[in-house]
């Protein structure tokens, strides 16, 4: 017996490995990169280095090493890949910005792109800094619903630009408060439905595959999303309206299990699709462009953005005509933001679009992974909000550039041009580092009965106040109905999963 217990003591008190080596070893390489291609740009337009090459890595390398001292202190179990994807990410987009710049040496938007990034660099550590627990921002659901209507309304009285009134603007300065609510309207809906999670399995009646919640359940969140997406849709701001309407539907899904609501979703979003592409006129036009992409050219009018984009692509080939050396910036006005992919796509040719989208596919599947290993439902349904946030953009962008899907207005997170985007990818970049530094830190068995038991009592706490709100009337305590055990909710994120390995 003192044999086994001697061999056992080492395995319970044997600290895991945090992964903050490999976290600051791809954070150097992560900065290497875009140094690289900042110097490949100038060679390739002018044959010279770049003359503010050696500031542009000092300031990139030295905000990302400050970056990783925050996570390494305040978050020391948080996923090693999340900061070193978003470094590149950014970085790359600055590279891609100042290579369109000099094409355009009126319309420069590196400088101020460099500038939102450092925000966005600086509200990620006041984020690790004052927000120790993610489960406090559950407290400001309501607040944060309130000022996400007043953020996406606030665009109304100010004039529209290219069609679509989603800036505000002030002096010199503009900002896209659709950017701002997207996290905060993932606060309230995450939050909502992991206080009603066992309400929205058990209640309501049945349509078909989907058992429909109650009002008092479901219709708060539906509310919410009805005037988001009516405020959003007389602003032209059809990007987002389609982003959020995929947000509630990912969550609803996540929160019930079940996959008529994918397929629900799915019908409702081509219907809606159908009635503003027939009688929204600018919508009709981008449709129209997409299905006849090169109309204009057989017009005799010359090729369309959507057409520009299309020959960049082809263009590049599998490896690429090299940075500096394509001709995207023919496609507009738009090729710093919504056609950036085409420089992209130009530049670095199929080999590097693919290494780009894996990126992206790896920042959501570290987003999905963190949401999987934590014991909260808030917890759980926020993280799948963010993933999903990202996945949708990074689709409906590259979709839209591709031919694939009509064309929707929508920044490529962390690479187009957008001060507002940069800096909000940078605060869900944060927040999915604290909650997989929760998901991944070792816990001990007083920590796991403490944490079951209050996730077990707040359930049942939301779960009787549904049930109370919900019943016709008073159901005896005795009958099969008022008993949770008797059927057990589909949770497949509700699972109390342990940490994943470093």
């Amino acid at each position: 017996m003192t044999g086994t217990t001697a061999g056992a003591a080492p395995e319970a008190t044997r600290r895991p490995p945090r992964g903050r080596g490999t976290e600051l070893g791809l954070t150097v390489l992560a900065v290497l990169l875009p140094v690289y291609g900042y110097c490949a740009v100038g060679l390739a337009k002018n044959g010279t280095l770049p003359p503010g090459a050696a500031g542009y890595g000092a300031g990139l390398g030295a905000f990302a090493l400050l970056a990783h001292l925050v996570v390494r202190r305040r978050a020391p179990y948080a996923d090693p890949l999340l900061l070193p994807i978003a470094v590149l990410l950014n970085g790359l987009g600055l590279v891609l910005l100042f290579r369109l710049d000099l094409e355009t040496p009126d319309h420069r938007a590196a400088p101020a792109q460099l500038v939102w990034s450092t925000v966005g660099i600086a509200l990620f550590l006041v984020v690790l800094l004052l927000l120790r627990d993610h489960r406090v921002l559950r407290r400001y659901a309501h607040l944060s619903v309130l000022t996400a209507l007043a953020l996406m309304l606030a665009p109304v009285f100010f004039p529209a630009v290219n069609g679509a009134r989603i800036w505000i603007r002030a002096g010199g300065l503009s900002l896209q408060p659709g950017e701002f609510a997207k996290v905060l309207l993932a606060v309230f809906f995450a939050a909502h439905l992991a206080a009603g999670q066992q309400a929205l399995v058990h209640t309501g009646r049945r349509f078909g595959p989907l058992r429909l919640p109650t009002g008092r359940v479901l219709g708060p969140v539906l509310t919410v999303w009805l005037l988001s997406v009516t405020v959003l849709v007389l602003e032209r701001d059809l990007g987002t309206s389609l982003l959020f309407f995929g947000l509630f539907v990912v969550l609803l899904y996540a929160a019930t299990g079940r996959i008529g609501w994918i397929a629900a979703g799915l019908l409702l979003a081509s219907a809606g699709a159908w009635l503003v592409g027939r009688y929204e006129p600018h919508v009709h036009a981008r449709i129209t462009e997409w299905l006849h992409p090169f109309a204009s050219i057989e017009a005799g009018e010359g090729p369309g953005q959507l057409a520009q984009s299309l020959f960049a692509f082809g263009a590049g080939g599998v490896t690429g005509t090299g940075l500096g050396l394509g001709h995207s910036v023919l496609i507009g006005f738009a090729a710093k933001s919504d056609f950036i992919l085409a420089t992209v796509g130009e530049e670095l040719g199929l080999a590097g679009l693919s290494a780009l989208l894996l990126l992206y596919a790896l920042l959501v599947e570290r987003a999905y992974r963190a949401g999987l290993g934590l014991r909260d439902a808030f917890g759980r349904l926020l993280a799948t909000a963010f993933a999903a946030v990202l996945a949708l953009q990074v689709f409906v962008i590259a979709g839209g550039v591709t031919g694939l899907i009509p064309l929707t207005g929508m920044p490529m997170p962390f690479l187009a041009q957008g001060g507002s985007s940069v800096v909000t990818n940078w605060v869900i970049v944060a927040l999915l580092v604290r909650m997989s530094d929760s998901a991944r830190r070792p816990r001990t068995a007083a920590d796991a009965t403490a944490d079951a038991t209050t996730d077990t009592t707040a359930d049942t706490t939301a779960d009787t106040a549904a049930a109370e709100k919900t019943a016709p009337g008073p159901v005896p305590a005795t009958t099969a109905k008022s008993a949770p055990e008797s059927a057990p909710a589909p949770r497949p994120l509700a699972a109390h999963a342990e940490p994943d390995a470093p």
